[in-house]
């Protein structure tokens, strides 16, 4: 008899936003139990998991534009509450399920998951992290996200900083798990373009990478876009890109009160500006430099050893993110860039954020991957899940945080909770995206005014 083909891993994965989404699906490709792969498209290519993903509706719901743009697929997509996620978690056998949440979502469904499966023999290996840099609410959003069973930490750097975390506060820190940001990778870069393009080859490209939320108020958010069309202005031969991350009325992990596209309307940008948006890795492959505040952009770039600025025009703070980078070599102002200035990052810094340009990263993941095939091989399926925060330890905490997403103190759904098992109706899906418009208008446009008026 010919042998049996195995059955493919069959994979969860649970995202808020579009950017969670990118991260969560192309992690799940990673580490799925297997050979090492160099790429989650490759590992697809052979067969790889059986993905099923699931949109945690909400404000940061990805449109089918910015799902297209992330330019990663799943075997099937749904959106769901987290009451539908987990009676799916309840009635569907899976082997991983990856929570690519904000921490309080993350502690609420791990709360919501260890009521569904109490009693069971197996139950799949859950995993979590984070998206990028951790700059903010380090402490919040760890113990947010403990009682997974891997929570992944994209540098050697995170790694110390989360188990330092787990331990100063006497919680289990085994879950986790050193790997490196899923989405790196693409051509290195080759150095510098001519300056003509009538020669037939591209113009030297600058790129800024914009951020939803940083900075956050208009002054400093003209100030950028001006120093961007004046480098545009001081260097016609070359092509300045704003790289933009959604298009007005979407949203992404982060509200943006006031988008780029609006504000830049009013500086008449010369011929060699322009917005672009698309899939971050295709526009890295024409950029010569990559200028943002603290995007994680920076971290794509320098895997390519593309030349990388962060700004300090602002000021080096934690409100802004780029104090991730002191001792990176890539912090720099517009001025220095005008006269010419090109950084050259510290190979120490680099090495401890998971970046792995010295040709690492093809391994990044199999410390998962090999945990992730031992735990599921375990004699007698897992333990519960054991999150750090329960009704005993955070009594005046935990239960709002469940609350939000319709779930009691023990983790079980509120009466009144949302509770539809199938696709809503074409009057409810109508009246849910009027809602979103309605709420995206007020954060776009009434609460910018309401907030000038306050300063009156």
């Amino acid at each position: 008899m010919p042998p049996s083909t195995p059955k493919p891993t069959r994979i969860a994965v649970l995202a808020d936003s579009d950017t969670r989404w990118k991260w969560g699906a192309l992690t799940a490709a990673r580490i799925a139990p297997g050979p090492s792969m160099e790429s989650a498209a490759h590992e697809a290519a052979q067969g790889g998991p059986e993905l099923s993903g699931f949109l945690l509706r909400g404000r940061a719901t990805p449109t089918p534009r910015q799902l297209a743009e992330v330019g990663v697929t799943a075997d099937s997509l749904r959106e769901v509450t987290a009451v539908e996620f987990l009676r799916a978690m309840a009635e569907e056998s899976y082997d991983i399920v990856v929570l690519a949440l904000v921490g309080g979502g993350v502690q609420a469904v791990l709360h919501g998951l260890k009521r569904v499966w109490e009693g069971r023999s197996k139950r799949p290996v859950v995993v979590t992290g984070y998206v990028g840099v951790v700059y903010e609410k380090l402490a919040d959003g760890l113990l947010l996200r403990h009682g997974a069973d891997l929570v992944l930490a994209n540098s050697r750097q995170d790694a110390d900083r989360f188990r330092d975390v787990y331990e100063g506060v006497g919680a289990d820190a085994s879950a986790v798990t050193e790997v490196a940001l899923p989405f790196l990778g693409g051509t290195p870069y080759e150095g510098e373009h001519d300056l003509s393009a009538e020669q037939g080859r591209r113009p030297y490209t600058v790129v800024f990478a914009a951020q939803p939320s940083v900075p956050d108020s208009r002054r400093d958010r003209i100030y950028l876009l001006e120093r961007l069309v004046k480098h545009a202005r001081l260097h016609p031969n070359r092509e300045v890109l704003l790289k933009l991350r959604s298009k007005p009325g979407e949203h992404t992990t982060h509200i943006e009160e006031l988008p780029y596209q609006k504000l830049v309307q009013r500086l008449d940008p010369p011929a060699n500006f322009r917005l672009v948006y698309g899939n971050m890795g295709e526009v890295l492959d024409r950029t010569d430099l990559l200028v943002t505040i603290s995007s994680t952009a920076a971290l794509e770039s320098l895997h390519r050893r593309i030349p990388t600025v962060v700004l300090t025009d602002l000021g080096v703070r934690e409100t802004l993110g780029n104090h991730h980078f002191v001792g990176s070599g890539c912090l720099a102002s517009w001025d220095q860039l005008d006269a010419g200035h090109r950084p050259a990052p510290e190979p120490a810094w680099v090495a401890r954020q998971g970046v792995a340009a010295d040709g690492d990263y093809a391994t990044a993941f199999d410390a998962a991957r090999e945990r992730i095939a031992k735990l599921l091989a375990q004699p007698g399926g897992l333990a519960p899940l054991t999150p750090y925060y329960t009704p005993a330890t955070a009594p005046g905490y935990l239960p709002g945080i469940l609350a939000r997403h319709h779930l009691g103190p023990d983790g079980s759904p509120l009466p009144g909770a949302p509770a539809a098992d199938k696709e809503p109706g074409p009057v409810r899906q109508i009246v849910r995206r009027a809602a979103r418009g309605a709420y995206r208008h007020g954060v776009q446009r009434v609460a910018p005014v309401i907030r000038r008026m306050g300063e009156l």
